[in-house]
Order: C-alpha cells, then sequence, then structure tokens
C-alpha cells in the first residue's frame, strides 16, 4: 500500500499520529525510523533496508556505537550549558529535557547503561563537577570555551586595574594629609620641646590638690550646701524650719536612691533573661556568623539538642541549605543564629515569655514592627497572642 498523498485527511491524520515521543521499544536507532505500534514495527524489521543496515553495524559495530554515544553527549551537554549555565543541577532533570526532543539519540544505543554510569563519566573526564545527595546526581557544568576564559580573565584584569586605581588614590590622600599637618605646624612657629626624663632616676610623684566639690540638697524653695558653715539663728523658730527642710530632703534622696535600686535591679533581670538559652531541639534556625565561611552564611539548619539540657546556649545544627552545605553538622552558640519565621498557617514554637515551649499557629506578620500574630494550639487553644518580637517565636521542624 502506498503512502497517502500530502493534504489528504489520512495524511494529516497520520502526521498527527507521530507527532511527539512513541514508545521507546518500537524505535530503531540504526535506521532512525519510530513505529507506531508493535505490527509497524515487526514489518520494519522484516524490511529490506533494516537488513542492509543491520550488516552495516555488524562489520564495524564499535564504530556505530562511539557515534551514538559521542552525540548523545554532546546533545547533554549543549542543553546543560544553554539551558541552567553553569549552575548545579539534577542530573535527571536535564536527561529528561534532553529526551523531549523526537528525534534525540537513545541512551539504549549508547554504551552507557544508566544515566548514573553516564554521568560518572562527565565527573572523570572533567566535563562536568558531579555529586551524589539524598536526591540523586548533581551536575555543574564547566565552561570552558575560549570566549567565555577570555570574557572571565578581561573581568578580573579590569578589576585589577581598579583596585591598583584606588591603592594609588589612597597614597595620594594620605600624602596630602602629612603635607597638610607639616604646613600648619611650619606655620604656628612653636617649638615643642620633647620630654626628657631627668638625670637622678626618681619617681615623678604629682601633687594634686583638689578642693571637695559641695553636695548641693535640692528643696522646695531654697537650696545650700552641707559643707557650706551654717550660720548662727537668732530664734528657735528658724532652726526648726530648717531641721524639718532637711528631714524632707533626706527623705527625697533616700527615695530617689531606692529607685535607682530598682531601675538597676529590672536591668540585671533583663539581662539575665537575655543571656538564657533559647536553642531547644528540632527548631529551625538560621546562621548570621560569616566566621564559619560563606559557604555558611544564610544558611538554615535544624537544632540538634539533648533533649536533657534544652533549652541551652550551645547545640549542633544540621546543616539543611544550600545545596553544598547540606546534611554537614556543626556546633555552634546562640549568638551566630537566628530565629526563623514561617509561612501564614506553619507551626511555630514560642521561645520566651509566659507561654514558653508552647506551640503556636502563625497568624500575621508585621513586618513594619518585627513581630507577628500566633494562635495557640496547646493549654489555651486558640488564643491568639499579638504582637511578638521575631525573636521570640521560631519554626519547628515537622
Amino acid at each position: 500500500m502506498g503512502k497517502h498523498e500530502v493534504g489528504t485527511p489520512k495524511y494529516i491524520a497520520n502526521k498527527i499520529k507521530a507527532k511527539g515521543l512513541q514508545k521507546l521499544r518500537w524505535y530503531c536507532q540504526m535506521c532512525q525510523k519510530q513505529c507506531r505500534d508493535e505490527n509497524g514495527f515487526k514489518c520494519h524489521t522484516m524490511s529490506e533496508s533494516h537488513q542492509r543496515q543491520l550488516l552495516l553495524f555488524a562489520d564495524n559495530a564499535g564504530r556505530y556505537m562511539d557515534e551514538f554515544s559521542r552525540e548523545f553527549c554532546q546533545g547533554y551537554l549543549h542543553l546543560l550549558k544553554r539551558q541552567f549555565g553553569t549552575k548545579r543541577v539534577p542530573a535527571n532533570r536535564v536527561y529528561q529535557d534532553y529526551i523531549a526532543d523526537r528525534d534525540h539519540i537513545h541512551m539504549n544505543a549508547t554504551k552507557w547503561l544508566s544515566l548514573t554510569g553516564f554521568v560518572k563519566y562527565l565527573g572523570r573526564s572533567g566535563q562536568c563537577v558531579v555529586d551524589e545527595t539524598e536526591k540523586g546526581w548533581f551536575v555543574t557544568y564547566i565552561d570552558r570555551d575560549p570566549e567565555t576564559l577570555a570574557a572571565q580573565e578581561k573581568k578580573a584584569k579590569k578589576e585589577k586595574m581598579d583596585k591598583d586605581d584606588q591603592e594609588r588614590m589612597m597614597d595620594f590622600i594620605q600624602k596630602q594629609v602629612v603635607r597638610g599637618r607639616t604646613e600648619i605646624d611650619e606655620d604656628s612657629g612653636e617649638f615643642k620641646k620633647p620630654l626628657e626624663r631627668p638625670v637622678e632616676d626618681k619617681p615623678l610623684v604629682l601633687e594634686l590638690k583638689l578642693k571637695p566639690k559641695p553636695v548641693p540638697i535640692v528643696g522646695p524653695s531654697t537650696s545650700f550646701s552641707i559643707d557650706k558653715p551654717k550660720k548662727k539663728r537668732k530664734t528657735s523658730e528658724t532652726d526648726e524650719e530648717i531641721s524639718e527642710f532637711q528631714d524632707t530632703s533626706e527623705k527625697k534622696i533616700k527615695h530617689k536612691h531606692h529607685s535607682n535600686q530598682k531601675i538597676e535591679t529590672k536591668k540585671s533581670f533583663n539581662e539575665v533573661d537575655k543571656e538564657k538559652g533559647w536553642l531547644r531541639d528540632g527548631l529551625v534556625v538560621k546562621v548570621v556568623t560569616r566566621s564559619l565561611g560563606e559557604k555558611y552564611y544564610r544558611a538554615k539548619g535544624v537544632v540538634q539538642a539533648d533533649s536533657e539540657k534544652t533549652p541551652s546556649c550551645i547545640a549542633k545544627v544540621k546543616i539543611t541549605s544550600p545545596g553544598d552545605a547540606i546534611n554537614h553538622v556543626l556546633r555552634l552558640d546562640q549568638e551566630h543564629l537566628e530565629t526563623v519565621i514561617p509561612a501564614i498557617g506553619k507551626t511555630v514554637l514560642i521561645l520566651h515569655g509566659k507561654f514558653e515551649g508552647i506551640l503556636a499557629a502563625m497568624k500575621k506578620v508585621r513586618v513594619e514592627e518585627f513581630s507577628v500574630d500566633v494562635e495557640l494550639l496547646e493549654n489555651d487553644k486558640g488564643l491568639v497572642i499579638k504582637k511578638l518580637p521575631y525573636e521570640h517565636v521560631c519554626k519547628i521542624n515537622n
């Protein structure tokens, strides 16, 4: 039966059926022909053209396998470079995008039996950086294009030139400062005699005679000094008035001293509360120190603290992001960590205050006030607490 003419309904129907990916078991890589069903594939394998291709393949099987493997590798790397660049991506994601092309080279026609074997080959040959995680294999393309290398070299050269210009400018400014100071010293005309130690090696003694300052006592209508000599009073009534005034002033001074003691006590309580540990097992925290390197800065992790000692100031943190630091366990102080605020509806743990250690649900985030509203999930269930500071709640790892 011959082919249907172009433009006929049967021809259009066949084209629509042939569009897109078909089953792999009905695809012939040697002839690059895709059959729609088992009967069509059987007919193709019995055709004369297919038999000729098999004879050519039998004469030099290694050459055909190497050619298919080379085309498959080039297509995979071209897609990885064009679509993802030098980003770290899952190898299977790139493979799925590659096989979406109807005319791609199938892996069963290459020398690699699986995608894992192909990824390991890319790592051994130095074409990509590969690493295995719990989520599978990841690849990072190594761009060795001469144009890219030239652009990177040009950028580094420009940064070096800018740095040299800044250094020259700083030297010029320093010279100007020294010159200005020299001109000021010359204009003043004062000769500064250097300090010289006396011939006799004796200790230097300074005699400072300072007069004690009088302590003022403030009254309702009159002020006087305690150290100031008092004049003789003419009448007993005047002495009684002054004694009453002194008693009133002493009471005010005692009251003021008592208030200062209250303020200092309150301050000490706040400092103790600040030094109190808040790290608990299961909290999701963020690293805020650069002392560990840029790889861990702003990375998130889960606290793995001993339940008998929590809350504590120091605990182990298992890093969960970014990808370069996943599954690393660090021992950190709470000063190097900060709480994580989750999305609306997620579960958090209250760290301070009356409801310390109680689970709650996130209701609202007040960005301008750096606070949140939460709804209790335990004890007073349903109670909404408003304007809790960011430091008083933290996301819990469910």
